[in-house]
């Protein structure tokens, strides 16, 4: 192994590593060796995708150097043949070379590319500077690997015709690459946001004002500066996860309402590969995870589940926060309060609630633990907007998770002061905040607290004059389920600051949920 650059170097050192545990622990490992693969959905900072956009777009082919690096290019699919005949022929801690004898240069990969679109190579190829040690040739003997029974398949003909096939017919798939078409790849485009009229650089290599104007014919509508003075709408495109979810289908419907176009996730969070095809697809301009387990019928579920809560509200949701911030992308993400329990420097009653910048202290239930969890992780994603919600409550008393719809068919209920978030008031707020850019943790609940007795005795007044309950202490309720249940006033004050309007919990209560379900007669 002799790496020449940075990027090789991580290449040798993740081998070695790979080998060494291999040595050590006996971990099964075999590993190939392969370069310059090439096909369809290839993201074009690669050759050969590059040039082709670049022809379809009539700009020039910059080429590094005079363009005499020689090259061994593989068709994707028999280089996945390789690794299906490595799979299942290779033996364990060796390794397996995937090449070809038929090399290129980068200069005749270009030329082939500008015939079969027919354009003149004189006018279209440009020789940039050089990359820094760019080497002159890559050649791998895969006579290893062949004596499994590989053979390459695909002509390079073949290929290179179903590689622009495709990317004639999917223009569009990898969204505005226009930063990765440079030379000299600076920066890669954020899906669906403009950022630099990369276009312009681009065409700057044309070497005449006629050339530059002829390429600009071929470049999309889309990449052209606008020429108008006025003022643009700001436009929003929502990428929501949590379709089957409470809020997560509010949010849909809130989206339906205030005209902001948005797609669901098809993704699970915990595939990395289908989030980035989901905002590849969507090109959103926003992120909103409301994915996450809590448990049927209750977060006891979680307590006999801990794999599967794990992997949705631990490991899914830093895995999307991650991409998100790879991308670019704010990621609202609707977390909650239950991490808090009173306490002595927070008493009940007094009016003191938790803040956004204490501590969890309430570790009675594995739900609220791995909400701490990844609560704290989340601190070091700047892209993160963390709204902590609390015994949620709307308008749809038909709706089984609200929180009135629980209290009201228990057989017994106990009477403790919490914080809660009215969704009717507060869902619209995020999407606000959304557009506000608000980044960290804020408490989502509405300023001040409410009983369980309080809110019975408004489902009494509005709804049903007959309604009747009984409570139980703590110690009682302790006896029928199986983790403890969080209890906390939570501070408010810095939603409120930013979105003065903000109603008092009991305020909200009246005007979003009891009046509109109004069955009592007002005297």
């Amino acid at each position: 192994l002799l790496p020449t650059n940075p990027y090789s170097a991580t290449k040798a050192g993740a081998e070695m590593l790979v080998m060494a545990y291999g040595r050590s622990y006996g971990l099964p490992v075999i590993t190939t060796r392969g370069n310059n693969v090439y096909g369809p959905n290839q993201f074009p900072e690669k050759l050969i995708p590059k040039f082709i956009l670049l022809a379809m777009r009539g700009l020039p082919l910059p080429i590094h150097g005079d363009g005499s690096n020689v090259r061994s290019y593989l068709y994707c699919e028999d280089v996945a043949e390789a690794f299906e005949v490595v799979l299942h022929k290779g033996e364990v801690g060796h390794v397996y070379n995937i090449g070809t004898v038929k090399e290129r240069r980068v200069i005749d990969v270009a030329k082939d590319i500008c015939k079969l679109f027919g354009l003149d190579t004189e006018k279209v190829i440009r020789f940039v500077e050089n990359r820094p040690f760019n080497d002159q040739r890559y050649f791998l003997d895969d006579q290893k690997l062949k004596k499994l029974g590989w053979a390459e398949r695909t002509l390079w003909e073949e290929g290179l015709k179903k590689t622009i096939e495709w990317y004639t017919n999917n223009p569009d798939y990898w969204g505005d690459v226009a930063g990765a078409l440079l030379p000299h790849p600076r920066m890669l485009m954020t899906p669906g946001v403009e950022r630099h009229n990369w276009t312009d650089e681009i065409k700057s290599l044309s070497t005449s004002p006629d050339e530059a104007k002829e390429s600009s014919t071929a470049v999309p509508a889309a990449t052209a500066k606008s020429t108008s003075s006025a003022p643009q709408k700001a436009s929003y495109k929502f990428l929501i996860y949590g379709r089957t979810g409470w809020i997560g289908g509010l949010l849909g419907k809130i989206c339906e309402k205030q005209g902001i176009p948005y797609e669901y996730g098809k993704g699970r969070l915990e595939e990395r590969s289908q989030l980035l095809q989901d905002i590849r697809n969507v090109k959103p301009t926003h992120v909103f995870n409301a994915a996450g387990v809590t448990g049927r019928p209750n977060v006891d579920w979680c307590e006999t589940h801990k794999q599967d809560t794990i992997r949705t509200n631990v490991v899914g949701t830093l895995n999307l926060a991650d991409v998100c911030r790879e991308q670019g992308l704010l990621m609202i993400n609707y977390a909650t309060g239950c991490i808090f329990e009173y306490d002595a420097k927070h008493p009940e009653g007094s009016g003191i609630g938790f803040k956004e910048e204490d501590k969890p202290n309430f570790t009675g239930s594995y739900y609220s633990k791995t909400k701490a969890m990844v609560e704290e992780l989340l601190q070091e994603y700047d892209n993160v907007c963390t709204l902590r919600v609390r015994m949620p409550i709307s308008s749809d008393l038909s709706n089984p998770r609200n929180f009135i719809t629980k209290i009201a068919r228990y057989d017994k209920v106990v009477n403790i002061p919490n914080s809660m978030t009215i969704l009717d008031e507060l869902l619209p707020i995020s999407i606000e905040m959304a557009k506000r850019d608000c980044r960290g943790i804020w408490n989502f609940t509405n300023p001040g607290v409410v009983s369980h007795n309080e809110i019975l005795e408004m489902y009494k007044k509005y709804l049903n004059p007959d309604f009747k309950w009984t409570n139980f202490t703590l110690e009682e309720q302790a006896k029928v389920i199986v983790a403890p249940r969080s209890n906390n006033e939570m501070d408010a004050s810095k939603l409120k600051s930013e979105f003065p309007e903000l109603l008092s919990i009991k305020d909200s209560l009246v005007k979003y949920v009891f009046e509109p379900n109004r069955k009592v007669p007002a005297n």
